[in-house]
């Protein structure tokens, strides 16, 4: 007998679904029936619905597509939300599937009955309920469709556990299957308006963002920047836009403390925005009185803000909008300058200064080998255990602002980290999602020991799964980030130390392999134990977090001097 579960199954099939994440629900027995007898969806069970939404999050922001986080009624559904809520400001595509108790209860108080869908509404791109078998297919084929359309983001899709049940009688029910859909391109004369102030303007800069590895046009950004002799600086989403070797690339701007990569926002006369979101570092930062000429380049025109408003919006396809601009910029080149001039001088004309200064930060510590590790050592022995393609997905606190700044991405999507919501709890299930979808490189979940534990019961997850990734967790015995604000603002920290198990003896208890760095110079050899290990690993790095302030106070002399 085939029924609405079976009918959502092959819709899940039909629309390429690869994964479906979840914890098993009372309210979702007969999906996951229908799903166990599909041989085109895997099924991974998580230790926590969080988990579930998280990997979900992660596979979209890696892969484009969506997958299905699932979890039943209830406790279930509200235990996605937080992960919802990532994928959708941090634009991941997603799918949420939530079990229900039957519709004959639904307009009466019931056991664990919640209107999820309300609650869902807000951090959610579309939502429903389904109560009828008929419109299954276009539900699903519309979930995924929203879900991955500019701004991609989550949607949700609520199942009482009655309809699942029910037998389809019309045996003509089937998927709808998903089209392909064409980006419009800007006007001629958008893309002239914008070449003209690219050639009139003398201290052009890049601000790159998410959208430019959402939408592949890292290669066309990195043409641009370098046939123009463009400096670019990323938000902490769109690392990777640009290889952080080149002398073109002022690595990430985002601080919150004043930060000197800013010193090349206030010299500049234009500001390209590519691909750039406003939930990703708010343009009053960058802008604050507004003054700024600016060119958006994006898949959707710009949001209002008085901050943020462009004098011309490129909307369309990022890649193809990129290498028009450069083909039309290219004659007059920037100020009047030819390509070969610009290179002939570019240690003033790409802010060498700034980038030097950077450099110098990640220099200062990179062979200190004071204990507790300093952050700046830490960053330095991870890049240098990592090849160019490996990935790092960063946690929330003080360690993604380290990464962020120090850091150097080399290729796009080798550096995930959360800074639309900002969730602590993602390292560890975004980095099961990462290596299942990129098997061929080396995967590292890099975390405080706060946001570690808030999801290291994924660590049996990842046990199970037999997937090769090393957590690396900075163990300051706090919650580091909010020390660090509160000793800024108020000159001591309150409500923010705890204690840790023994990180290595936690690892072992679920069959993994730990490892402590016991000095700076142990440091990069027990990485690349980890790192060999053929299963996951843990290791534990105690972190000196002194140096939080110190950067505070280097970063405010250097604002001081702009």
């Amino acid at each position: 007998m085939r029924t609405v579960a079976d009918l959502l199954v092959e819709c899940l099939a039909a629309e390429g679904c690869e994964y479906v994440f979840s914890v098993p629900g009372e309210e979702t027995l007969d999906v996951l029936e229908a799903l166990s007898r599909n041989e085109r969806i895997r099924h991974v069970t998580t230790r926590h619905e969080q988990g579930a939404a998280f990997m979900a999050d992660v596979h979209g922001r890696l892969t484009g597509r969506a997958a299905v986080a699932m979890a039943t009624l209830g406790p279930g559904a509200t235990n996605l939300l937080t992960g919802i809520a990532d994928a959708y400001l941090d634009r991941a595509p997603l799918v949420a599937i939530t079990g229900q108790a039957g519709s004959d209860k639904l307009h009466k108080e019931a056991h664990q009955v919640v209107d999820v869908v309300e609650m869902f509404r807000p951090v959610t791109k579309w939502n429903t309920r389904v109560e009828r078998a008929a419109v299954l297919p276009e539900v699903i084929r519309k979930a995924f469709r929203v879900a991955t359309l500019e701004k991609p983001g989550p949607t949700h899709v609520e199942l009482p556990e009655n309809v699942a049940a029910a037998p389809i009688e019309d045996e003509a029910l089937r998927p709808i299957l998903p089209g392909r859909t064409y980006f419009p391109e800007p006007t001629e004369e958008a893309i002239g308006h914008a070449a003209r102030l690219i050639n009139e303007s003398e201290q052009p800069l890049v601000l790159a963002g998410n959208g430019v590895l959402r939408r592949r046009a890292s290669g066309a950004l990195r043409a641009l920047a370098k046939g123009l002799h463009l400096p670019v600086a990323e938000t902490f989403m769109g690392k990777g836009a640009m290889d952080d070797r080149s002398h073109l690339s002022l690595m990430a701007v985002g601080l919150q403390a004043r930060d000197h990569v800013l010193t090349g926002f206030d010299r500049a006369d234009l500001v390209i925005s590519v691909g750039y979101d406003l939930v990703e570092y708010a343009p009053a930062r960058w802008n604050p009185d507004g003054s700024k000429r600016i060119i958006h380049i994006d898949t959707q025109p710009a949001e209002v803000d008085v901050a943020y408003q462009p004098e011309v919006e490129l909307v369309g396809d990022i890649d193809g909008t990129l290498e028009r601009l450069l083909a039309a910029a290219l004659p007059g080149g920037v100020g009047g300058h030819d390509a070969s001039e610009r290179h002939r001088s570019r240690e003033t004309l790409v802010h060498a200064d700034l980038r030097l200064e950077l450099l110098r930060d990640l220099a200062d510590g990179m062979e200190d080998d004071a204990f507790p590790i300093k952050p700046q050592r830490a960053i330095h022995e991870l890049r240098r255990a990592l090849a160019p393609s490996d990935i790092v997905v960063s946690d929330v606190g003080a360690h993604k602002i380290w990464v962020a700044r120090l850091y150097q991405a080399y290729e796009p999507n080798t550096v995930i980290i959360s800074n639309g919501f900002a969730a602590m709890g993602i390292a560890l299930p975004g980095a099961i999602a990462a290596k299942l979808v990129r098997p061929g490189s080396r995967v590292v979940a890099l975390c405080g020991d706060g946001g570690f534990l808030m999801n290291s019961q994924e660590l049996e997850t990842a046990k199970r799964l037999g997937v090769a990734i090393t957590v690396v967790v900075w163990r300051d015995d706090g919650y580091g980030l909010i020390d660090w604000k509160q000793r800024n603002e108020f000159g001591r920290p309150f409500g923010v130390g705890f204690g840790n198990p023994d990180l290595v003896d936690y690892a072992r208890s679920f069959g993994l392999a730990g490892f402590r760095a016991e000095s700076a110079a142990n440091l990069y050899p027990t990485l690349m134990r980890a790192l060999e290990v053929d299963g996951p690993s843990v290791v534990d790095v105690p972190i000196d977090y002194a140096e939080n302030l110190r950067l505070t106070e280097h970063l405010g002399a250097l604002s001081g001097m702009a």
